[in-house]
């Protein structure tokens, strides 16, 4: 990846968009070039998808909860980890090191369902517990990590 690429990415993150005209009006990029580019990172698994993103409140699915799952399970993480993301409502899982075995990040519509949520979870034999927060509010909710960086940064830390 090189400084072309970085810039192309901070722009489309910071623009929220994809479109050839708007990333050559924000870098200066030629339209063709960044039609080149884009389709090379796809290729590479950098630019997964052309998905719009969606504002959960506004969707009705505003109560976030975080849920840390403590978990005695055999076997790989990925098989254990399988069961936690069928539970719906579930849009984010990591596996951890320390006391928690799990952080779950769910988006629900209403605090009526938090509780079939800790059921759906309590249900799944080697869950041993689970600790719940509620957010108060969202202060970021940013799904594309390079909007959060200075570009000057990003090119040094990304590029050859």
């Amino acid at each position: 990846m090189d400084e072309r690429d970085v810039r192309l990415l901070k722009a489309i993150s910071d623009l929220g968009t994809g479109s050839p005209e708007r990333l050559h009006e924000e870098t200066d990029i030629p339209v063709s070039t960044i039609h080149y580019r884009l389709n090379n990172l796809r290729e590479d698994g950098v630019i997964e998808n052309d998905l719009y993103d969606l504002d959960h409140e506004a969707l009705g699915l505003g109560v976030t909860v975080i849920v840390e799952v403590l978990a005695d399970y055999e076997g790989p993480y990925e098989e254990f980890a399988d069961e936690l993301l069928a539970v719906e409502g579930v849009t984010e899982a990591f596996f951890t090191m320390g006391e928690t075995d799990f952080v779950v990040l769910a988006r629900l519509s209403s605090s009526d369902t938090v509780e079939r949520l800790i059921s759906d979870f309590e249900a799944i034999p080697e869950v041993e517990r689970t600790n719940s927060t509620f957010t108060i509010a969202t202060l970021r909710d940013e799904p594309r990590a390079p909007a959060t960086y200075d570009l000057d940064t990003l090119i040094e830390e990304l590029t050859d």
